[in-house]
C-alpha cells in the first residue's frame, strides 16, 4: 500500500516537520516549493506538500493517509480525524486580542463589534458559547494590522511568544485554545503501513525528551546508584571484565532530570559517565 503524508508547504511548521520525518527515516528525494507529491526514501511513502490549513480536509477525504498540521487548523476544519500524536513543536495559543488603548477588557464587550480572523469556525463556536454576537470578518493575511487599518475592533490569532501582537500594541483578553503540531489520520489504527509510520514518528518524539546515560559503578556501590536512576523497565546491567568488581549501567533519563540524576549517581560512586542523544525511544 502506498502511504501519502500531507505536510505543510509553507509556514513555521514546514521545516520542523521535514526534520522530524527525516529523523523517522522518511526524507523527500528532491526539494519542492509547494503543492506537489514527492517520493521519499521509503518506497511506499510519498509526501504531499499543501497549505497547513488544507491538511485536515485532505486527510479526512482519504487523499492522504496521514498529515502533520496544527491542532488549530484541525479544530477550524471541523472534520472527523484523529490526532494520533502531539509532536511538541509549533506550540502557541489562539487568543482574542484588542488594541491596548481600546478600553475593552473582556470578550463580552465585543457584542456587535468586528473581529477579524482566519479561524472563523473556532471564533463562531467560542462566541456562541459565551453568548456574544460580534461581526466575524474572515481574512487570509496578517490579523495584527486589522485594528490599525480600521477594519476590525479585535482579532483572533495564534501567538507563540506574544511579541508580534505586543509590537502592534495589542493585548490578549482571552485564550481560546492551545495548539501545537500533530500527526493526524482518518483513523490511527487499522492499516499496518500507517501504524508503522505512526510508531516510527512516536519513537522520535519520545527520544527528544530523553538521553541515554552510561556509567561504570563499583559493585559495593551498585545498589546506592540504582536507587537514584530512573528507567523504563529497568536499567541494563553488565558485569565488566576488570580487576575490581565493576558494573556497566545503562539507562534512559528524561532531559529535565538529567543534571540531578548524573550528580546524584556520581556522588554515590558512579564513574566514567557518558551521556548520549537517542534517535528513537519505543516503550
Amino acid at each position: 500500500m502506498q502511504v501519502k503524508i500531507a505536510v505543510p508547504s509553507k509556514g513555521r511548521l514546514r521545516d520542523p516537520t521535514l526534520k522530524l520525518l527525516s529523523s523517522a527515516g522518511i526524507e523527500p528525494l528532491y526539494s519542492v516549493d509547494r503543492g506537489l507529491i514527492v517520493p521519499s526514501s521509503q518506497d511506499n511513502v510519498s509526501l504531499v506538500y499543501v497549505r497547513p490549513e488544507d491538511i485536515p480536509a485532505l486527510v479526512y477525504s482519504g487523499a492522504a493517509e496521514l498529515g502533520i498540521t496544527g491542532l488549530d487548523y484541525v479544530a477550524e476544519a471541523r472534520v472527523d480525524v484523529d490526532a494520533c500524536l502531539e509532536l511538541g513543536y509549533g506550540r502557541g495559543r489562539l487568543v482574542l486580542a484588542v488594541p491596548e488603548d481600546s478600553g475593552i477588557s473582556s470578550p463580552e464587550m465585543l457584542d456587535g463589534m468586528r473581529v477579524a480572523t482566519k479561524f472563523v469556525n473556532i471564533a463562531s463556536s467560542y462566541f456562541n458559547s459565551i453568548g456574544v454576537r460580534p461581526r466575524i470578518l474572515k481574512i487570509s493575511g496578517s490579523a495584527e494590522v486589522m485594528p490599525w487599518l480600521g477594519a476590525a475592533d479585535a482579532i483572533i490569532d495564534v501567538v507563540a511568544t506574544g511579541t508580534t501582537i505586543s509590537l502592534h500594541k495589542l493585548k490578549p483578553i482571552a485564550t481560546i485554545m492551545r495548539t501545537q503540531a500533530a500527526l493526524i489520520a482518518r483513523t490511527c489504527n487499522g492499516r499496518e503501513e500507517v501504524e508503522q509510520i505512526v510508531e516510527a514518528i512516536r519513537g522520535v518524539v519520545n527520544a527528544r525528551g530523553m538521553r541515554m546515560v552510561m556509567m561504570n559503578v563499583p559493585g559495593d556501590r551498585l545498589r546506592e546508584v540504582l536507587d537514584v536512576l530512573p528507567s523504563m523497565s529497568g536499567p541494563a546491567l553488565t558485569r565488566l571484565d576488570s580487576k575490581e568488581d565493576m558494573w556497566e549501567v545503562i539507562t534512559a533519563v528524561p532531559v529535565g532530570r538529567l543534571s540531578k540524576v548524573v550528580y546524584e549517581a556520581k556522588k554515590r560512586g558512579a564513574r566514567d559517565i557518558v551521556v548520549l542523544h537517542l534517535e528513537r525511544v519505543i516503550p
